[in-house]
């Protein structure tokens, strides 16, 4: 798996944390610096984390799904991709505050779900889980830490949030469909 692939993969895992943190940005208080850095390193651990966990449980199975990894890696960023369209239709800008610490990892958690299927995914495609659980981190950190920015420059919009999660789900599904479409024509 190149970089680049890598590096989309990154940016459309980080688009649920991005939207996340645009909201934490339209409702913090007067001290949004410290929302953004608390955002951005947790949701940034949290992508990072669960991609190198979901990349252990997969090479963990790798015997019994080697024949069959193209068509798990298509289906996984195809569902996970579908998965953000669908959210964007209706996206929560309720009032969020991540004072409290289970809020945050309940937030990083729920950012991150994604991220462990993904790893899976990378498994399946021998990627450097090294190399790729530190882009999806970084990625996720700055994507973070601007979305807060931006949200506090921001009105209250939930269009901004839909175009995101739309576009996130998009890259995924085209990654995924240049993983079958690859194998196919090698194959041939």
């Amino acid at each position: 798996m190149s970089i680049y692939s890598i590096v989309l993969v990154a940016l459309s895992l980080s688009m649920d944390a991005f939207a996340v943190s645009i909201t934490l940005g339209l409702t913090s208080d007067n001290n949004y610096n410290l929302t953004a850095v608390k955002a951005g390193l947790s949701f940034g651990l949290f992508q990072g984390g669960m991609a190198g966990i979901g990349w252990a449980l997969g090479c963990s199975l790798r015997r019994v799904i080697d024949p069959i990894d193209h068509w798990i890696a298509f289906l996984l960023l195809s569902a996970i991709g579908i998965n953000f369209i669908k959210e964007s239709k209706n996206p929560s800008l309720n009032t969020l505050s991540i004072d409290s610490l289970k809020v945050l990892i309940t937030l990083s958690l729920a950012t991150s779900i994604d991220a462990l299927a993904t790893g899976v995914t990378f498994s399946l495609l021998n990627a450097n889980i090294l190399i790729s659980v530190c882009l999806i981190g970084q990625i996720t950190y700055f994507a973070s830490v601007m979305g807060v920015f931006i949200g506090r420059g921001l009105s209250k919009s939930t269009k901004l949030q839909s175009c995101v999660n739309i576009l996130g789900g998009i890259i995924l599904i085209m990654i995924g469909l240049k993983i079958i479409i690859t194998h196919l024509i090698s194959n041939m």
